[in-house]
């Protein structure tokens, strides 16, 4: 079989590894456009995910059997509507459907129509009136930003005079561009965040185990946002009564509300989740496998994920099961300095390749390859994933690695996975 998977991080670096880790060399993989680490165990492409024309003209010229959307980016742009019209098998949710991520305003707006438990809000497209209602509420301010902005478009700020900012920033200013033109205010909501994935074939799902991102850019949760700067799984705050809570309240009215509105949703289903002592809420949808949770759980996975992925996108789920390892993985992102602002490209990384083995795996995200040489090519360069019998076990391996990979200035934090600990 041909697959296409489209991205270049360490996402679909993870599904790739995945992928050949289930069928060995039974399948021809191409990626598109891949990073210099992905280059190494699949081809790639040069055609960037934002181009559907190319991707589907050379999808077809290639004939590839079945083509995996990691970025949101193409999802938003209709990359399965055209795909699936001109014949094409591919995994990823529609256009439509993709707006419950695209979107933040319509998401809440669907969120509140069926009841499913999120923070209040009100929407903004003016400065004026957003200023006025920030200086009649009281801090902690909770401001979204209604586009795709790679992770970086909420801000929790503790402080009006930041709120003001930030918000002239967004609708004045255009610092998120189209992305920030509209806003959302919600309530703060106290409690630990969880990511969920859930398999959705249009009726049918199945649920990831649970795990836990850790956004901020420094330790503590502190600094601002990022697209992830690691993670592990399973997130055992989650206990069999809260999953039965979350499927019933949140996942199947949410299946309920899209059959509803006629939204045919195929493919991931990403909850991120505010666990509160009043129950769980939920904070966003995504539209796709997350990153950097999926570099956690991939190593888990016992099923064939390919399967899952052909079934989920052919609406026949419902016999399957996902099936997992007692093993628990601790992702750590490798950083640039700067990220998630302005940083250098092109450092020498030191230790590449690595050789992979059983607790002490690495993948790459922002890397680029010259003359067998790795250097840095974004702000998320590359995950050091530690696998063990105990959480504590997993986290000292995947710092392990820093011992032998690193570049100038590489940032990561020190403390991902420690609030796992008290779970233990």
């Amino acid at each position: 079989m041909k697959i296409l998977v489209i991205g270049s991080g360490g996402r679909e670096y993870s599904l790739v590894w995945k992928i050949l880790k289930d069928n060995g060399d039974k399948n021809e993989i191409y990626v598109a456009p891949g990073c210099g680490g992905i280059c190494d165990i699949a081809k790639c492409i040069d055609i960037k995910p934002d181009n559907i024309d190319d991707l589907l003209a050379w999808a077809k010229c290639n004939l590839i059997d079945f083509t995996i959307v990691g970025p949101e980016v193409p999802l938003a742009l209709g990359i399965v509507d055209k795909f699936i019209n001109d014949g094409m098998k591919i995994f990823g949710p529609n256009k439509q459907a993709t707006q419950l991520e695209s979107s933040k305003i319509f998401s809440k707006d669907f969120m509140n129509k069926y009841n499913i438990p999120t923070a209040d809000y009100i929407k903004f497209n003016s400065f004026e009136t957003a200023s006025e209602y920030i200086a009649h509420i009281s801090p902690p301010y909770v401001i979204k930003a209604d586009g795709l902005s790679s992770g970086k478009g909420c801000f929790v700020i503790h402080n009006p005079e930041e709120a003001f900012e930030i918000t002239k920033n967004l609708l004045l200013k255009k610092s998120l561009g189209k992305a920030g033109s509209r806003i959302v205010i919600e309530s703060f909501l106290k409690g630990e965040e969880a990511s969920l994935f859930v398999l959705l074939d249009g009726k049918n799902y199945k649920t990831f185990l649970p795990s836990q991102d850790h956004k901020q850019v420094f330790d503590g949760d502190k600094g601002p946002n990022t697209g992830g700067m690691g993670a592990y799984a399973p997130y055992r705050g989650i206990d069999n009564d809260l999953m039965e809570n979350i499927k019933s309240n949140i996942i199947e009215i949410t299946i309920q509300g899209l059959i509803k509105e006629n939204i045919d949703y195929r493919g991931i289903l990403y909850i991120g989740l505010m666990l509160t002592n009043r129950g769980p809420y939920v904070m966003e949808y995504n539209a796709r496998f997350g990153d950097p949770e999926t570099q956690a759980l991939m190593p888990m996975l016992k099923s064939n994920l390919l399967n899952l992925l052909i079934k989920t996108s052919e609406g026949n789920l419902q016999n399957e099961t996902i099936e997992f390892t007692s093993k628990i993985v601790c992702c750590v992102v490798f950083a640039s300095e700067g990220y998630p602002k302005t940083y250098k490209k092109e450092v020498a990384i030191k230790g590449l390749p690595f050789e992979n083995y059983e607790n002490h795996l690495l993948f790459h995200a922002g890397t680029i390859k010259k003359d067998s040489k790795f250097y840095t090519n974004g702000g998320r360069v590359l995950n050091a994933i530690g696998v063990g019998d105990s959480l504590k076990d997993a986290i000292e391996n995947a710092y392990e690695i820093t011992e032998y990979v690193f570049f100038e200035n590489m940032h990561y934090r020190t403390d991902i996975g420690e609030k796992g600990l008290k779970y233990e």
